[in-house]
C-alpha cells in the first residue's frame, strides 16, 4: 500500500513523525512525503525533521509566503502532479492548514481517499482560514480521525456517516510521551537562555486574527508587558513583520528568540511557570505537562481544556492577560486523560487498509 502524507508546517511535522513511525513498522507500507514548503525557514522546517527522525520529504514543493488563495491554488496544481505520477491509495492530510486542504482537494478529484487526522475540530469562527480548510477537508475526507468525543460529535451534527469516523486520541500526546526524556536529555535551550525552572513565561503569538490586527496585537502585548517574570518569546516570521509595520515594540520584559525545535520547545513548555499563547497545539502541550495556560484568542478548538480548567480564553484583553500574569501560581493537577492513552498513531494505521 502506498500512502502520500502532506505536510507544510511545524506541527504537523510533529503529528507525521508519530504515524510515520507507526507507518514504518508496518509491513508492505509505503509512504511518500510531499512537503509543500508552507514553513520555508529551516529553523521551522528542516530542523523538526533532524530531531523527530522524520524521513526526508520525497518531494519539496518550495511554495510559501503568498497569500492564502495564492498557497492553496499553487499547492493544488504541484500536489496534483505528484499523485498523477505516484498513484497513492491513500492521501494523509494533518489538522488545518492551507496544506491539509490542498492536498485534500487535489486527491478528492483524483478519486483517491483522504484520511485527516485531527478532524472534527471547530472553533465555530469562520473568519478563521484555520475553520474553513479543516471542515472543508472533513468534508472531502473517507476516514476521520477525531481526538476527542467533542470532535465526534462535531462531525455528526455536520451529518457525516459514522462509520467515516474514528475517535483515536491525540497524536501529539503520543509525542509528548515518546519525546519528553529525549528532550530533557538533549536540550540546552534552558542553560543558553540562562532560565530557572518555573522562572519564567513563554509566550507564542503567530494567529492572523491577532498579528494582522494592530488593535488586538497592542493590547495583548501591553498585557504581555504587566508580567513579573521573565517572557520568552520565540518569535514567528509573521509576527516580526506586523510588529515592524505597525511600528509597535516589544515589551522590556520580552527575550525575544528565534523558532526554536520542536525538543527545545518542549523544554521551554515543561519548565514554563505559565503559557501564553495562541497556538493550538501549544494549548494542549501545556496541559500534557501540567503548566497553566492562557490563550489569546476569543475561542478555542479545544474545549476540554477550558472545562477542566488548564486553560483559560483571555482574547486580547490586556487586563485579563494582566491579571492573570499577576495570578501565576502551582500548575493545576492535571489528573484526566484528555486525548487518549498515547496510542494514537497505531490506532491510525491500524484502520488505512
Amino acid at each position: 500500500m502506498k500512502i502520500v502524507t502532506v505536510i507544510g508546517a511545524r506541527p504537523q511535522f510533529i503529528k507525521a513523525a508519530v504515524v510515520s513511525r507507526k507507518l514504518r513498522e508496518r509491513e508492505g507500507v509505503q509512504e511518500i512525503i510531499v512537503h509543500t514548503g508552507q514553513h520555508f525557514d529551516a529553523n521551522m522546517s528542516d530542523v523538526f525533521f533532524d530531531e523527530l527522525d522524520i524521513p526526508q520529504p520525497n518531494y519539496h514543493l518550495g511554495i510559501g509566503g503568498g497569500t492564502h488563495g495564492q498557497n492553496t491554488g499553487r499547492m493544488i496544481e504541484a500536489i496534483e502532479g505528484v499523485l498523477l505520477q505516484e498513484k497513492p491509495e491513500w492521501l494523509l492530510v494533518y489538522s488545518d492548514t492551507d496544506s491539509t486542504l490542498a492536498g485534500a482537494l487535489a486527491a478528492v478529484k483524483l478519486h483517491i481517499p483522504v484520511a485527516h487526522v485531527e478532524a472534527g475540530l471547530r472553533s465555530f469562527n469562520r473568519a478563521m482560514p484555520e475553520e474553513i480548510n479543516r471542515v472543508l477537508t472533513d468534508h472531502a475526507a473517507e476516514l476521520l480521525f477525531a481526538p476527542t468525543e467533542t470532535a465526534v460529535r462535531n462531525l455528526a451534527n455536520e451529518g457525516i456517516k459514522s462509520e467515516k469516523v474514528h475517535n483515536v486520541g491525540d497524536v501529539m500526546y503520543d509525542a509528548a510521551l515518546y519525546y519528553g526524556d529525549k528532550a530533557e536529555q538533549s536540550s540546552k535551550i534552558l542553560k543558553q537562555l540562562q532560565l530557572t525552572s518555573k522562572g519564567f513565561v513563554l509566550a507564542t503569538l503567530h494567529r492572523q486574527e491577532n498579528v494582522d490586527d494592530r488593535t488586538r496585537l497592542a493590547s495583548i502585548l501591553q498585557g504581555l508587558a504587566s508580567s513579573a517574570k521573565p517572557i520568552v518569546m520565540p518569535l514567528h516570521p509573521r509576527t516580526r513583520k506586523r510588529l515592524q509595520e505597525f511600528g509597535l515594540s516589544l515589551p522590556a520584559s520580552v527575550k525575544v528568540i528565534d523558532p526554536v525545535g520542536y525538543l527545545d520547545m518542549v523544554m521551554l513548555e515543561k519548565h514554563a511557570a505559565l503559557i501564553a499563547t495562541d497556538s493550538g497545539g501549544v494549548q494542549k502541550e501545556s496541559s500534557f505537562h501540567k503548566v497553566p495556560c492562557i490563550t489569546l484568542r476569543d475561542e478555542t478548538e479545544w474545549v476540554e481544556l477550558v472545562e477542566s480548567g488548564a486553560n483559560r480564553l483571555m482574547g486580547a484583553d490586556a487586563q485579563k492577560i494582566s491579571t492573570s500574569l499577576a495570578e501565576i501560581g502551582n500548575a493545576n493537577n492535571f489528573v484526566k486523560l484528555l486525548y487518549g492513552q498515547g496510542d494514537a498513531g497505531a490506532k491510525i494505521v491500524s484502520e488505512m487498509q
